[in-house]
């Protein structure tokens, strides 16, 4: 079966989560069975001791962020965590340094 584009950024994000290191970042993607939190991103990880979130879309498709989706965003980063919506491995490096998630 094809993998959705939105699919081949979710592989690249858990790439690059992967290449932190097991010492520096704790990550799990939410089973999306309608059974838990509408709105939760997609990663839900522990990056260097810093609470992140990251909801992917496929890319050119930002703008498709649901009203749950960012609401959770918005909790998230008001609570002092940091969440971002990506479409894109270059989305996630532009938040990785302008919110210094990793260094």
């Amino acid at each position: 079966m094809a993998q959705t584009p939105e699919g081949r950024v979710k592989d690249k994000v858990k790439a690059y989560l992967k290449s932190l290191g097991p010492d520096r970042c704790f990550f799990y993607m939410p089973v999306q069975n309608g059974m838990g939190v509408v709105g939760i991103p997609d990663f839900v990880c522990c990056i260097d001791g810093r609470f992140v979130a990251i909801e992917t879309k496929a890319p050119g498709k930002l703008a498709n962020v649901t009203a749950n989706q960012q609401q959770k965003i918005d909790a998230i980063n008001r609570a002092g965590g940091c969440a971002v919506a990506v479409d894109g491995i270059d989305g996630l490096m532009v938040a990785v340094v302008r919110y210094k998630i990793a260094a």
